[in-house]
Protein backbone atom coordinates (compact mmCIF):
# COMPACT_ATOMS: atom_id res chain seq x y z
CA UNK A 1 0.00 0.00 0.00
CA UNK A 2 1.21 3.57 -1.05
CA UNK A 3 2.34 5.85 1.71
CA UNK A 4 0.16 8.43 3.18
CA UNK A 5 1.76 11.72 3.20
CA UNK A 6 0.06 14.61 5.47
CA UNK A 7 0.53 18.01 4.95
CA UNK A 8 -1.47 20.95 6.32
CA UNK A 9 -2.63 23.79 3.80
CA UNK A 10 -5.20 25.82 2.03
CA UNK A 11 -7.06 24.91 -1.31
CA UNK A 12 -6.29 27.43 -4.22
CA UNK A 13 -8.27 26.28 -7.03
CA UNK A 14 -10.68 23.14 -7.38
CA UNK A 15 -11.72 22.30 -11.23
CA UNK A 16 -13.93 19.13 -12.64
CA UNK A 17 -12.14 16.46 -13.72
CA UNK A 18 -13.84 13.60 -15.48
CA UNK A 19 -17.53 12.99 -14.75
CA UNK A 20 -16.65 13.20 -10.75
CA UNK A 21 -13.57 13.82 -9.95
CA UNK A 22 -11.89 17.25 -9.18
CA UNK A 23 -8.35 18.30 -9.81
CA UNK A 24 -7.56 20.82 -6.51
CA UNK A 25 -4.18 23.05 -6.11
CA UNK A 26 -3.28 23.22 -2.41
CA UNK A 27 -0.42 25.62 -0.90
CA UNK A 28 0.83 23.31 1.83
CA UNK A 29 3.43 24.23 4.60
CA UNK A 30 5.77 21.16 4.15
CA UNK A 31 5.30 20.77 -0.21
CA UNK A 32 4.64 24.19 -1.14
CA UNK A 33 2.13 24.67 -4.10
CA UNK A 34 0.84 20.86 -4.99
CA UNK A 35 -1.64 19.81 -7.33
CA UNK A 36 -3.65 16.77 -6.04
CA UNK A 37 -6.82 14.84 -7.67
CA UNK A 38 -9.93 13.99 -5.38
CA UNK A 39 -11.94 11.00 -7.20
CA UNK A 40 -15.51 11.09 -6.20
CA UNK A 41 -15.53 14.42 -5.32
CA UNK A 42 -18.19 15.59 -7.25
CA UNK A 43 -20.18 12.96 -6.16
CA UNK A 44 -23.29 13.19 -4.03
CA UNK A 45 -22.56 11.83 -0.81
CA UNK A 46 -19.04 11.52 -1.01
CA UNK A 47 -16.64 11.87 1.67
CA UNK A 48 -14.37 14.56 -0.01
CA UNK A 49 -17.41 16.65 -1.62
CA UNK A 50 -17.53 19.34 0.92
CA UNK A 51 -13.77 19.34 1.66
CA UNK A 52 -12.43 19.53 -2.17
CA UNK A 53 -13.36 23.15 -2.20
CA UNK A 54 -11.36 26.45 -2.42
CA UNK A 55 -10.49 28.33 0.89
CA UNK A 56 -10.74 24.79 2.41
CA UNK A 57 -8.02 24.70 5.22
CA UNK A 58 -6.85 21.78 7.12
CA UNK A 59 -4.52 18.81 7.12
CA UNK A 60 -5.16 17.08 3.49
CA UNK A 61 -3.72 13.10 3.30
CA UNK A 62 -2.36 12.83 -0.11
CA UNK A 63 -0.75 9.83 -1.72
CA UNK A 64 2.04 10.42 -4.47
CA UNK A 65 1.70 9.92 -7.65
CA UNK A 66 4.10 9.67 -10.86
CA UNK A 67 2.75 13.22 -11.96
CA UNK A 68 0.24 14.31 -9.18
CA UNK A 69 -1.04 13.32 -5.34
CA UNK A 70 -4.17 12.04 -4.65
CA UNK A 71 -6.02 13.26 -2.07
CA UNK A 72 -8.06 10.27 0.25
CA UNK A 73 -8.85 12.35 3.44
CA UNK A 74 -9.45 15.70 4.62
CA UNK A 75 -9.34 17.30 8.39
CA UNK A 76 -10.94 20.18 7.80
CA UNK A 77 -10.02 23.10 10.14
CA UNK A 78 -12.06 25.70 8.28
CA UNK A 79 -14.43 25.74 5.81
CA UNK A 80 -14.92 29.45 5.30
CA UNK A 81 -18.50 29.32 4.03
CA UNK A 82 -19.56 32.39 5.48
CA UNK A 83 -17.35 34.43 3.27
CA UNK A 84 -19.24 33.20 0.07
CA UNK A 85 -22.25 35.19 1.64
CA UNK A 86 -20.04 38.40 1.63
CA UNK A 87 -19.98 40.22 -1.22
CA UNK A 88 -17.13 41.85 -2.46
CA UNK A 89 -15.35 40.14 0.32
CA UNK A 90 -15.82 36.90 -1.37
CA UNK A 91 -14.63 38.21 -4.65
CA UNK A 92 -11.68 39.32 -3.15
CA UNK A 93 -10.85 36.30 -1.37
CA UNK A 94 -10.96 34.46 -4.93
CA UNK A 95 -8.08 37.02 -5.80
CA UNK A 96 -6.33 36.33 -2.67
CA UNK A 97 -6.21 32.36 -3.51
CA UNK A 98 -5.08 33.70 -7.75
CA UNK A 99 -1.95 35.93 -6.20
CA UNK A 100 -0.24 32.55 -3.94
CA UNK A 101 -1.33 30.52 -6.86
CA UNK A 102 1.03 33.14 -9.03
CA UNK A 103 3.75 32.42 -6.08
CA UNK A 104 3.43 29.35 -5.30
CA UNK A 105 6.19 26.78 -6.16
CA UNK A 106 6.81 22.54 -5.27
CA UNK A 107 8.84 22.18 -2.80
CA UNK A 108 9.28 25.21 -1.22
CA UNK A 109 8.04 26.14 2.14
CA UNK A 110 4.52 27.75 1.99
CA UNK A 111 4.45 29.07 5.79
CA UNK A 112 4.24 32.65 5.46
CA UNK A 113 1.48 32.53 2.29
CA UNK A 114 -0.67 29.93 4.06
CA UNK A 115 -0.45 32.27 7.44
CA UNK A 116 -1.20 35.52 5.45
CA UNK A 117 -4.02 33.71 3.21
CA UNK A 118 -5.31 32.57 6.52
CA UNK A 119 -5.75 35.80 8.45
CA UNK A 120 -6.67 38.24 5.24
CA UNK A 121 -9.75 35.65 4.65
CA UNK A 122 -10.86 36.18 8.65
CA UNK A 123 -10.20 39.74 8.28
CA UNK A 124 -12.21 40.36 4.87
CA UNK A 125 -15.14 38.22 7.76
CA UNK A 126 -14.21 41.05 10.22
CA UNK A 127 -17.08 43.72 9.46
CA UNK A 128 -15.27 46.58 11.45
CA UNK A 129 -12.29 46.21 8.74
CA UNK A 130 -12.78 47.97 5.34
CA UNK A 131 -12.78 45.54 2.26
CA UNK A 132 -10.04 48.01 0.54
CA UNK A 133 -7.86 48.22 3.02
CA UNK A 134 -7.37 44.53 3.81
CA UNK A 135 -7.07 43.79 0.23
CA UNK A 136 -4.36 46.48 -0.10
CA UNK A 137 -1.96 45.41 2.82
CA UNK A 138 -2.61 41.76 1.69
CA UNK A 139 -1.00 42.91 -1.67
CA UNK A 140 2.07 44.67 -0.02
CA UNK A 141 2.81 42.19 2.68
CA UNK A 142 2.37 39.12 -0.10
CA UNK A 143 5.01 41.00 -2.32
CA UNK A 144 7.29 41.68 0.40
CA UNK A 145 7.28 37.84 2.11
CA UNK A 146 8.51 37.04 -1.99
CA UNK A 147 10.90 39.30 -1.98
CA UNK A 148 9.45 41.52 -4.71
CA UNK A 149 8.52 44.80 -1.96
CA UNK A 150 9.93 47.23 0.23
CA UNK A 151 9.02 50.64 1.13
CA UNK A 152 11.24 53.17 -0.37
CA UNK A 153 11.16 56.35 1.48
CA UNK A 154 12.60 59.09 -1.35
CA UNK A 155 8.78 58.27 -2.85
CA UNK A 156 6.35 58.71 0.24
CA UNK A 157 6.46 60.74 3.01
CA UNK A 158 7.41 59.99 6.48
CA UNK A 159 4.30 58.96 8.26
CA UNK A 160 3.27 56.69 4.77
CA UNK A 161 6.79 55.04 4.80
CA UNK A 162 6.01 54.52 8.25
CA UNK A 163 2.92 52.72 7.99
CA UNK A 164 3.99 50.42 4.99
CA UNK A 165 7.28 49.70 6.79
CA UNK A 166 4.73 48.29 9.68
CA UNK A 167 2.35 46.15 6.98
CA UNK A 168 5.65 44.66 5.51
CA UNK A 169 7.24 43.55 8.92
CA UNK A 170 5.11 43.75 11.48
CA UNK A 171 4.00 39.97 12.87
CA UNK A 172 1.02 38.43 10.73
CA UNK A 173 -0.49 38.40 14.07
CA UNK A 174 -0.82 42.07 14.61
CA UNK A 175 -1.33 42.47 10.74
CA UNK A 176 -4.91 44.03 10.77
CA UNK A 177 -4.75 45.41 14.56
CA UNK A 178 -5.09 48.88 13.33
CA UNK A 179 -7.21 50.66 10.70
CA UNK A 180 -6.28 53.42 7.83
CA UNK A 181 -8.28 56.43 6.91
CA UNK A 182 -9.36 56.77 3.52
CA UNK A 183 -6.60 58.49 1.85
CA UNK A 184 -4.07 56.43 3.79
CA UNK A 185 -5.59 53.63 1.98
CA UNK A 186 -5.80 55.49 -1.03
CA UNK A 187 -2.09 55.72 -0.73
CA UNK A 188 -1.14 52.39 -0.33
CA UNK A 189 -3.65 51.00 -3.25
CA UNK A 190 -1.71 52.93 -5.83
CA UNK A 191 1.70 51.73 -4.46
CA UNK A 192 0.48 48.08 -4.43
CA UNK A 193 -1.11 48.89 -8.07
CA UNK A 194 2.43 49.71 -8.72
CA UNK A 195 4.18 47.08 -7.76
CA UNK A 196 1.65 44.41 -9.20
CA UNK A 197 1.97 45.95 -12.69
CA UNK A 198 5.81 45.49 -11.95
CA UNK A 199 5.93 42.22 -10.52
CA UNK A 200 3.01 40.30 -12.63
CA UNK A 201 3.81 38.97 -15.59
CA UNK A 202 0.13 38.60 -16.24
CA UNK A 203 -2.98 39.82 -14.70
CA UNK A 204 -4.89 37.77 -12.23
CA UNK A 205 -8.20 36.82 -13.68
CA UNK A 206 -9.79 37.17 -10.74
CA UNK A 207 -8.74 40.81 -10.82
CA UNK A 208 -11.40 42.34 -12.76
CA UNK A 209 -14.32 39.86 -11.61
CA UNK A 210 -13.42 41.29 -7.92
CA UNK A 211 -12.94 45.16 -9.42
CA UNK A 212 -16.04 44.79 -11.12
CA UNK A 213 -18.39 44.15 -8.26
CA UNK A 214 -16.96 46.08 -5.69
CA UNK A 215 -17.43 49.04 -8.09
CA UNK A 216 -21.25 47.57 -8.31
CA UNK A 217 -21.51 47.91 -4.57
CA UNK A 218 -20.25 51.38 -3.76
CA UNK A 219 -22.99 52.90 -7.03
Amino acid sequence: MSEIIKVTGMILSAQPQGENDKRIVIQSVELGKITAFARGARRPGNHLLAAANPFVTGTFSLIAGSSAYRLVEADVKEYFRELANEQPAVYIGFYFLDLADYYGREGIDGRDTLNLLYIALKALLNKNLDNEMVRRIFELRLFAINGDYAPDPSVMDDNLYSIVSYICTVSLGKLYTFRLDEGRIEDIAKLADKARARIMDREPKSLKIMESFVKAMKQ
